[in-house]
């Protein structure tokens, strides 16, 4: 249940975001998702009404944006979603090394907010 603690980021930061542009009331929180997070949207909807209680988030709307893995090859720098089909491999070199770019966290994309 580590979404409550990505949860709790997510209105601390939020709340902070508002505070700084003098805003009294948010609207909706918009959430990008890494595949490879280990979060699940599904909980992070389940705990967001609890978890907004008595917060400035209070009556928001959250919605998750899931985000596809895409990583980088080393050998060939070429951007590319790795997959099963493929062995994980570079589709451009066949290379082997390559880092997550993409698709590994937890992100605030976007604020509505009201002043």
């Amino acid at each position: 249940m580590h979404e409550m603690s990505y949860l709790i980021k997510i209105i601390n930061l939020a709340e902070q975001i508002a505070k700084e542009n003098g805003a009294n009331n948010i609207r909706k929180v918009e959430v990008e998702i890494g595949q490879t997070s280990g979060v699940m949207p599904y909980y992070m909807y389940k705990y967001y009404p609890d978890a907004v209680k008595n917060t400035l988030l209070e009556g928001t709307e959250l919605v998750c944006i899931e985000s596809p893995v895409i990583a980088m090859c080393e050998e060939c720098n070429n951007e590319y979603q790795p997959t099963k089909e493929n062995r994980y491999l570079c589709p451009h070199c066949g290379g082997r090394k390559a880092h997550i770019i993409r698709g590994k966290g937890v992100v605030i994309k976007n604020l509505v907010i009201e002043d």
